[in-house]
């Protein structure tokens, strides 16, 4: 097995802009986690997340939330994105594919991921669910921006779809537990097995 497939995956990630302030380390093993999120839905999506991936996660974000939670919401995604890919490295031994389902009673969500390389995000569910709000200070539209971004800075390849739905806060939630049990399992790495799980050779360029 390659030595980057025995190092322990972790990074840390530090964004600063003008709307938003973030700080986090994410650790693939597993590991503590602390989040410090300014909105208590989207702390609830992210510590759901983590949680369901079985990661360790310590996160500080503060955001422009008094203009909305658009900023707040992506950079985040932004940043553990690029934690991930950081932490992924060249991605030696990982099952690479993998796919989940997760209910939340009326709600049925489904996340198939690549770590293919390469960002790019599908994600289906009924218009009029895509319009509808979880709470007043959170659009059920925001866990696309988040995803997207995450995708694009993860270098991962994600289709999310909801399969039905009708609560706005079950099918978020569904969805984002969909995508943590399918990254939990596309990071997993292959037992004796440590190569690059892509005939090009390569994950990472």
């Amino acid at each position: 097995m390659s030595d980057d497939a025995l190092t322990k995956r972790s990074a840390t990630v530090e964004r600063e802009t003008s709307e938003t302030r973030i700080a986090l380390t994410h650790d693939l093993d597993g590991g503590r986690r602390e989040l410090v999120v300014p909105n208590g839905f989207f702390h609830h999506m992210l510590d759901a997340l983590s949680r369901h991936a079985g990661v360790g996660l310590v996160l500080d974000v503060e955001g422009d939330t008094h203009i909305d939670l658009h900023h707040t919401v992506e950079d985040t995604g932004i940043a553990l994105g690029e934690a991930l890919e950081r932490a992924l490295g060249q991605k030696a031994g990982v099952k690479r594919f993998a796919h989940a389902y997760a209910p939340l009673d009326e709600s049925l969500a489904r996340a198939v991921v690549d770590l293919s390389g390469r960002g790019y995000l599908v994600l289906e569910m009924p218009e009029e669910l895509r319009q509808s709000w979880v709470t007043q200070e959170f659009p059920l539209s925001l866990i696309e921006d988040f995803f997207q971004a995450f995708a694009d800075r993860g270098r991962l390849t994600l289709h999310l779809d909801v399969v039905r739905g009708r609560n706005p806060h079950h099918v978020a939630e569904a969805c984002f537990k969909a995508v943590a049990l399918a990254l939990r399992e596309a990071i997993t790495r292959r037992e004796g097995d440590g190569s690059v799980p892509s005939t090009k050779g390569t994950l990472s360029s």
